[in-house]
Parts: C-alpha cells; sequence; structure tokens
C-alpha cells in the first residue's frame, strides 16, 4: 500500500515540478516526506527504484529534493543504462544533468573497460565517465592508473594525467605525465617524462613524446628520445680468480653492461618475425668501451644487431670508438652475442686510429676497403682488413720508443693481446719500410694516411644525460 501511494503521489505532483522526459521516478518500501529549508525532501528506505529514461538506479535508501530533482543515493547503489554497469556505496544523482556522483569508490562496468577510482562522476547523455583518486582501467588488452582519468564511452577514447602507468600483455610498461589512450583504434600518445619498459629484454625509451600504434606495431619516439638496455652477465673469469663456489657470492659477482643510445627521432617496428628500432640524426651510441656517432642507426633486437650508415653520398661518415681507437666507414654493424660485443664490419672506405697509451702525439693508422674486428670475452684479439691495405705502426722495445713501420697489401690480420698489437700479418704483395725513431721523434704529424681525421663529441655517459631526463624505474 506503501509503495502505491508513493507512486501516486509523484506520478501526480513531479510534472508541476519538471518537463514530463525530465523527471526521476521513485519507488521503494517505505516513504517519508519533510521540509529542509523550505524544500520538500523524500526519504525512501527498502528496495529503492529510481529511473530517468533507461537510466535506472538501485540502492538501500534514497533522499530525493524534488525542487532540484536530484536524489542522495546510500547503501549498494548500482545504476545501469543499457550495458553499462556503475557501483558505489553512496552517491548522488543529478536528474537535470543526467549526472551521478560518488566520492566514497566508484565500479563502471560497460563490458568494454573496467574503472575505478576513489571518486567517480558519469554523464549519461555525453557518455563520459571523469574518475579520480587512484584510477584503475581494465580491459583485454592493458591496465591503465593514473591520478585522474575521462573515459569517452562512445569512442572508446581515454585521457589520463598525472602519475600514469600502463601495463600491456606484450610485457611493456608504459608512464607518463599525461596520455590519451584510443582503445578501438588501439593507438597511444604519451606526454612529458614518458618512459616505456619492455620486460622482456629489459629495453627502456625515454622521451617527452610517443605515439604508439599496436595494431601496426609500430612507435615514434620524436623528442627527447633515450634508448637503454641493461643486461647483466655474470664473469665468469672474475668467478673463477676469485675461487667463489656459494651461488650467492657468484652471484653477486656481476657485470652490468649499459646499451644507450640518444637521437632526435627513435622508431620502432614490431612484426611476429622482427624486432627493429630505428634511431634517426645525430645518433649516439654507447656501450662498455664502445661509442659511435653516427646519423642513422638500426638496431634488430632479435638478431642482436646494430647497423649504421650513412645517409647519403655527402653526409658524415659513422664514427665508432673501442677503447683508444677510432673507426669509420660508410657503414658500420655491430653484431652481439648474448647481448655482448662479438664482431664489428666496417664497410668501404674503412679507416681505423689507434692513439698510444705510451705517446699521445702517435697513432697506429689502417685503411683498407673492408675490416672485420672479432672479439673473445668483450675484449678485441683479432683484426682483419681487406682490400688495398695500407698501415702505419709505432714501434716500441720494452716500453721505449723504436720508430716505426709504413705497410701495404692487399690483405691483413691484426692480433691484440692486453688490448695492444702482437703480431701483424701480411698477406698478398707485401711491402713495408722502416723509419728509424731518430726521423720519428717530433715529426709525427707527417706521419698520417690519406684521410686522417680525428672526430670529436665521443659519447660518454656524462654527455648523453646532460639533459636532466628524470627518475629511471
Amino acid at each position: 500500500m506503501i509503495r502505491i501511494l508513493l507512486i501516486c503521489v509523484f506520478i501526480f505532483s513531479a510534472p508541476l515540478l519538471f518537463p514530463q522526459n525530465n523527471m526521476i521516478t521513485v519507488i521503494g518500501d517505505q516513504l517519508y516526506g519533510r521540509m529542509e529549508n523550505g524544500e520538500s525532501v523524500r526519504e525512501v528506505v527498502g528496495n529503492v527504484v529510481l529511473t530517468q529514461g533507461n537510466v535506472r538506479i538501485t540502492c538501500s535508501r534514497a533522499i530525493q529534493y524534488l525542487a532540484r530533482n536530484n536524489a542522495h543515493l546510500i547503501g549498494n547503489v548500482v545504476i545501469t543504462q543499457d550495458s553499462l554497469t556503475i557501483l558505489t556505496d553512496e552517491g548522488f544523482y543529478f536528474g537535470n544533468e543526467k549526472r551521478a556522483y560518488s566520492d566514497r569508490g566508484v565500479k563502471l562496468d560497460d563490458k568494454k573497460v573496467i574503472l575505478t577510482a576513489g571518486i567517480g562522476e558519469y554523464l549519461f547523455t555525453p557518455q563520459q565517465a571523469n574518475f579520480s583518486r587512484d584510477v584503475k582501467l581494465t580491459d583485454t588488452l592493458s591496465v591503465l592508473t593514473s591520478a585522474r582519468l575521462t573515459y569517452f564511452r562512445e569512442i572508446d577514447k581515454a585521457i589520463a594525467v598525472e602519475q600514469v602507468n600502463i601495463i600491456d600483455t606484450s610485457g611493456n610498461i608504459i608512464k607518463a605525465d599525461s596520455l590519451i589512450n584510443l582503445r578501438k583504434e588501439q593507438i597511444t600518445y604519451a606526454f612529458y617524462n614518458v618512459r616505456v619498459r619492455n620486460l622482456r629484454d629489459n629495453s627502456l625509451i625515454m622521451g617527452e613524446h610517443l605515439e604508439d600504434y599496436r595494431e601496426k606495431g609500430y612507435s615514434l619516439v620524436d623528442v627527447n628520445p633515450v634508448f637503454m638496455q641493461v643486461d647483466t652477465v655474470k664473469n665468469e673469469s672474475d668467478t673463477i680468480k676469485a675461487g667463489v663456489k656459494d651461488r650467492k657470492e657468484t652471484d653477486s659477482l656481476l657485470q652490468i653492461d649499459t646499451l644507450v643510445i640518444r637521437s632526435l627521432v627513435m622508431e620502432s617496428y614490431r612484426t611476429d618475425t622482427s624486432n627493429q628500432f630505428i634511431a634517426k640524426d645525430s645518433v649516439r651510441i654507447l656501450r662498455g668501451g664502445f661509442a659511435s656517432h653516427n646519423d642513422y642507426t638500426i638496431y634488430y633486437k632479435d638478431k642482436e644487431t646494430i647497423v649504421t650508415n650513412k645517409v647519403n653520398d655527402s653526409a658524415a661518415v659513422p664514427v665508432i670508438w673501442y677503447d683508444n681507437s677510432q673507426m669509420t666507414g660508410d657503414s658500420i654493424t655491430i653484431r652481439l652475442s648474448d647481448r655482448r660485443i662479438d664482431r664489428v664490419f666496417i664497410n668501404n672506405n674503412a679507416f681505423m686510429i689507434s692513439k698510444s697509451e705510451i705517446n699521445p702525439r702517435r697513432y697506429d693508422q689502417l685503411t683498407g676497403k673492408r675490416v672485420i674486428m672479432n672479439f673473445a670475452d668483450n675484449q678485441l684479439n683479432k683484426t682483419e682488413v681487406y682490400g688495398n691495405v695500407l698501415g702505419i705502426y709505432f714501434m716500441y722495445e720494452e716500453e721505449e720508443q723504436n720508430g716505426l713501420m709504413k705497410a701495404s697489401s692487399r690483405e691483413a690480420i691484426i692480433f691484440f693481446e692486453e688490448r695492444k698489437v702482437s703480431q701483424v700479418n701480411l698477406y698478398g704483395d707485401p711491402n713495408s719500410e722502416y723509419h728509424p725513431e731518430n726521423v720519428v721523434e717530433g715529426n709525427e704529424k707527417s706521419y698520417t694516411l690519406p684521410g686522417f681525421t680525428l672526430y670529436e663529441g665521443r659519447p660518454t655517459m656524462e654527455n648523453l644525460f646532460t639533459k636532466k631526463i628524470g627518475k629511471v624505474f
């Protein structure tokens, strides 16, 4: 009888206050009416159901403010509209605005995403959710958290702001100050303090602007990008020298080897068969004793290969440094094995320059059409040179300077021990001439091969990070 009375009273009185299509209708087990500050208030208790158009709300108790067409919803609040469901312990519904609000913890489920937060507002007419405080958005591809988020249901678009973090099913974590996610198109834009970490290969890309096209397998970072890949490998020789047998002690003897690449633009291409990373314009690379400066680099992650090329005939040649040596060529390829440098190929116009540790004014020099550098245990142990080989080697006898040797051949093999030349073998029309020390002393600059150039700007950790890029996570 009370439920029938409530329905009749509300239906007959509401049209006088609101347009017919904007009315909130309420039914429940008990009805209490009163005046508050001159305003008519109705309190409905038990099995409460509020409806407005296709919006339906159930709760344990509701306080309805007739003049404002609002309702305070209390206890087990469930709001539905078609495929949308909103859950909260307590909230408000504003009929004239068709808006729901709660600051007691909110969960939104529209069968596409699940969105939770400490505070939530939903506007039914534009189908827009504005959530804040510990926001979490979950779908089949990823989990997004942030301090604030706006979700546009009709176009599947989310805008997240402050402490943005995405973890996706492919093993990527994206952090940023702000982010736009187009779920239907699978496109993400991230802005400021962007960090993209891949848990599978332990790589990290940092920058100020990211575009990620998941369906195409393509990503772009074009504002202050930096790529890092940290590799932890056991240094077996140190373990043997220390005579370590305990597993904990062995694990403590680790060698950290970090690949760092910085450029003006970075791109990533991902397919089922390949994973390519491209750095363009003013590229700087650093890995242990290796460093490079070039205009174009491709890093084939799956093949563990880094390729640097001249972008055109008039462009500067790629330059790489290893310890006290400098190498140039039209194309340089670095091959890794278990993420450690294994071989380096220098193609076309190869030129190697090595500074003497005894006399920094003296440079060993080697040119050829093609150079192959071979490494073992992260140390250079052999260099092969092919095609029109020319070389200048300064001689030493028990650390004393002893003139130099000029040599030429079609091919050459140079062996190294403890980072020093131990043996030079020339093949195919070998020719050499010795210049004594009394002739060489003070005239080192006159003993250079055609094309001899010392390049500046060798990358170091300090100059790679001269601009603050924020905390690495």
